[in-house]
């Protein structure tokens, strides 16, 4: 284990790099520019998530990494989460020369776990040999049987929540054998939705003894399974907050996925640049029930100039309130334990 992972304990670090460290953000360019180098030692980012736009092939992709990665200890800062979207089928950031892998759709029709952990076997391998250490899969969210156009149809393993908490435990277990960590998403389950996120803020009215029934067996399979990381929907969930939206809300993140579930690895948004965000809530408000609920890492995938606030929000917040930088110093605390297991 590198020693400049080990060194690091959240409570050692500025109230600069506590707030820094609880971002994963996009960016522009395949290179480390000067705008890269600026969200890496200025911000103090945690995380970075690669999209299609950062790719242009392996090598390059490799000397990205790597030079991300340089950057953040010649800085003084600890390594990055280097994140991407690797799910197979429509949701794929990196094409061939990878391996593509026609998706959860395809394992779950062919029920099968060795596909499954085919798929979380190579794919991890491929990610690490580039220098990234985190994809945000599985999707454990279950679209019930006879649902009009939900959409997560294409992305989902099945109808069955057991055979989705299956495979899903396949595929999450091969990742992390593997050495990259996995996420669970989409927190409490999104399968029912017919509002699309990244347009508009969906609200289910699905009642909680049917959420456990259904819904929350896969991310209960996953957590007995040790999955490193959980990704909280941007939806409301009238029976359990009729107010804010998974992402957003202590009930769901802290009472529930922690408190209920005893989830103990990090917690983190989806991108709070999608409609059902940004057009219903201002950043001082998310930044506010973010800190509040406990939630670990704030995923924006676009905007930097919402970085760049958000940043200034979270610096904010350790800087004034003793309470908000103890919940920080928690909350990075599980981040760079995650760190000194997969960012080496």
């Amino acid at each position: 284990m590198p020693e400049e992972i080990r060194m690091y304990e959240a409570d050692s670090l500025t109230d600069e790099q506590l707030a820094g460290q609880r971002l994963m953000v996009g960016f522009e360019g395949r290179v480390l520019d000067d705008a890269l180098r600026s969200l890496i030692g200025e911000m103090r980012v945690g995380g970075l998530i690669l999209f299609k736009r950062n790719v242009a092939g392996p090598s390059q992709l490799a000397d990205l990494c790597h030079a991300a990665q340089a950057f953040a200890v010649d800085s003084g800062h600890p390594r990055l989460l280097v994140a991407i979207d690797q799910e197979g089928g429509p949701v794929a950031r990196l094409g061939p020369p990878f391996t593509v892998f026609p998706g959860n759709r395809a394992i779950g029709e062919a029920g099968s776990e060795t596909a499954a952990r085919e798929f979380g076997t190579i794919t991890a391998r491929e990610l690490k040999g580039v220098g990234i250490n985190m994809n945000l899969a599985p999707v454990l969210d279950v679209v019930p049987q006879g649902l009009t156009s939900p959409v997560m149809a294409d992305r989902v393993f099945g109808q069955e929540p057991e055979l989705v908490a299956d495979l899903g435990k396949a595929v999450i277990e091969a990742l992390q054998e593997n050495g990259v960590a996995a996420t669970a998403k989409h927190f409490p389950g999104i399968g029912r939705t017919t509002v699309d996120p990244h347009i508009d803020l969906p609200f289910l009215d699905t009642g909680r003894h049917i959420l456990d029934s259904t819904d929350l067996i896969p991310f209960r399979a996953a957590i007995q399974s040790g999955v490193e990381a959980v990704m909280l929907s941007h939806v409301v969930y009238r029976d359990l907050d009729p107010t804010w939206p998974a992402g957003l809300s202590t009930v769901i993140a802290k009472d529930l996925l922690r408190g209920t579930l005893g989830f103990r690895g990090i917690t983190m948004t989806d991108d709070l640049d999608m409609g059902a965000i940004d057009t219903h809530f201002d950043l001082d408000t998310f930044v506010t029930r973010i800190s509040d609920a406990e939630i670990d890492m704030a995923l924006i995938c676009h905007d930097r100039a919402k970085i760049e606030g958000t940043y200034r929000a979270l610096l904010k917040a350790v800087e004034e309130s003793d309470d908000m930088r103890a919940k920080a110093v928690e909350s990075v605390q599980r981040i760079l334990n995650l760190k000194k297991h997969y960012a080496g």
